[in-house]
């Protein structure tokens, strides 16, 4: 746990090349450019954005709680839009423009966080999990690449990217039940339940591994004993240096979300994609 809601990690060993995490709800308004953005609520937590002429934010439509009359929404374009949809991605998201008041929340319980990008930084989510990200923040996706992936992992090929451009940038997310953050040293390694992690830098790389291959012992017989008593058969590995966020109930998408690589099912004969 922090000393505060709001560690800066200035004695980190790599410095400004990672962005600040404000984990368990910030307390306090969170300011960046001409915005105001508060956390309210305990269970099922809300982000309250003060708007202001200047920054616009974005987000995925079904996800808006309610916004001031004056506040514009419109379509925001992603880029390599056809890459996203042959891969069965959303290729637009919302964008709204102030001033006024906008406000956001998932319909489950959880917990926000809240990491300020500077320019340059970059950190890797989980698909579908991001909430609201600044205007000045960049999306895009990356390729996790390995037949192990292939055959195995239920978080599939893609894992959303978010990078600041030209100024300090603040990217929310919500995390399934309370969050957790695990600081991993070089070649440090921790294998999370794919449902489990919810972010994670750039510099930590991200593997699979079976139960049998995670065990001192066991074999096949030890795996297939683990999958009947619950366990998932596969683990995510992360190997260090950097930081993963881990929260406690694991989160799998629905079927009608993703690609098929991430336990959906393609959509292109509609539109639904498009949009989720």
């Amino acid at each position: 746990m922090p000393p505060n809601q709001y560690e800066e990690y200035g004695s980190s060993p790599f410095g400004n090349a990672v962005p600040r995490a404000e984990l368990h709800n910030p307390r306090g308004p969170l300011q960046v450019a001409d915005m105001s953005i508060s956390i309210e609520g305990e269970l099922v937590p809300v982000v309250d954005i003060m708007l202001g002429s200047q920054m616009p934010v974005y987000f995925e439509h079904h996800i808006l709680l309610w916004k001031h009359p004056g506040v514009q929404i419109g379509f925001k374009s992603l880029k390599g839009a056809a890459r996203r949809f042959f891969a069965g991605l959303q290729i637009f998201l919302t964008e709204a423009y102030g001033p006024g008041n906008i406000a956001f929340s998932r319909d489950s319980v959880g917990q926000i966080v809240a990491l300020r990008l500077q320019p340059g930084q970059t950190v890797e989510v989980r698909e579908h999990q991001f909430l609201v990200a600044t205007g000045n923040i960049e999306y895009d996706f990356t390729f996790v690449q390995g037949i192990s992936n292939i055959l195995f992992s239920r978080t599939g090929f893609f894992i959303d990217r978010f990078t600041a451009i030209g100024s300090e940038g603040i990217l929310l997310l919500h995390g399934y039940g309370n969050v957790f953050e695990k600081m991993l040293a070089p070649g440090e390694a921790l294998d999370i339940e794919p449902g489990a992690w919810l972010w994670k830098d750039p510099s930590v790389q991200m593997t699979v591994t079976t139960v049998a291959g995670s065990q001192r012992g066991g074999g096949i017989l030890g795996a297939i004993g683990g999958f009947v008593a619950g366990a998932s058969i596969t683990l995510n590995r992360f190997i260090g240096p950097g930081r993963v966020g881990i929260q406690s109930m694991t989160y799998h998408p629905p079927q009608y979300e993703g690609s098929p690589q991430a336990g959906g099912t393609s959509n292109f004969g509609g539109l639904g994609s498009l949009f989720s």
